[in-house]
């Protein structure tokens, strides 16, 4: 979700005001993917790298987070969405971890979108946890070597469970997936758009989606019938 702190330079305003304006898009988004019948959501909020940022910009994201935890716990139960977290959720701050954890306990039952939030996320950090988690279970005798395989390698990995994203959407017109889900998204569509997150709304998801919806996907193979 890129482009908060640009949307704000370009208003003449402090960068934590292009966050909060941001969380109009994460709540249009979320409920638009609901109405979609979209299955599952990530948000990439906060990576690793994030954390080199200003002191006061990382404190006032992180107090942002908790307040519209707050806040949305009751609009998350009314359109029955269930909250994930990956990433390393144990480098936020306490009381940022205990509002998660108590939103992911909290809507655990409900049946309708599935949103995984990504804080404190590294897609390459994650692969090497991955493999490190790998080669304890070989030490350990769980598993032998010539076990490996893809989808091993998948189920060690924090998305175990969660289907590869179909669909990947970067605002800001940026052209980098910025060290996001490197491992899930191997043949996930990639499109960008040169909207601002704060800008991001249904009508720009729906224009996403008819996009994608055009494409054939071919996962590296030669469909018949074509060249």
């Amino acid at each position: 979700m890129d482009g908060n702190g640009r949307w704000a330079t370009r208003k003449g305003v402090a960068r934590i005001f292009g966050h909060r304006n941001a969380v109009q898009a994460v709540k249009d988004i979320t409920e638009g993917c609901g109405e979609l019948g979209v299955k599952y959501l990530t948000l990439y909020a906060f990576s690793t790298e994030n954390w080199g940022r200003p002191k006061d910009e990382v404190e006032g994201l992180m107090e942002l987070l908790v307040n519209t935890l707050k806040k949305e716990i009751k609009t998350l139960h009314e359109n029955q969405v269930k909250l994930i977290t990956i990433g390393e959720i144990s480098h936020l701050p306490m009381v940022c971890q205990q509002n998660l954890l108590e939103a992911v306990e909290s809507t655990k039952n409900n049946s309708g979108l599935t949103l995984l939030l990504a804080l404190s996320y590294s897609g390459r950090s994650e692969i090497v946890k991955a493999t490190k988690r790998i080669l304890e279970d070989i030490h350990k005798g769980a598993i032998k070597v010539e076990d490996i395989s893809e989808t091993l390698f998948g189920n060690y990995l924090e998305t175990a469970g969660f289907p590869d994203p179909e669909l990947l959407i970067r605002t800001s017109g940026e052209m980098r997936v910025s060290n996001f889900l490197l491992w899930q998204i191997a043949y996930t569509e990639l499109y960008v758009t040169k909207t601002l997150w704060p800008d991001f709304r249904k009508e720009d998801l729906y224009e996403a989606i008819c996009a994608y919806q055009k494409r054939e996907r071919r996962f590296g193979k030669v469909l018949e019938g074509t060249a």
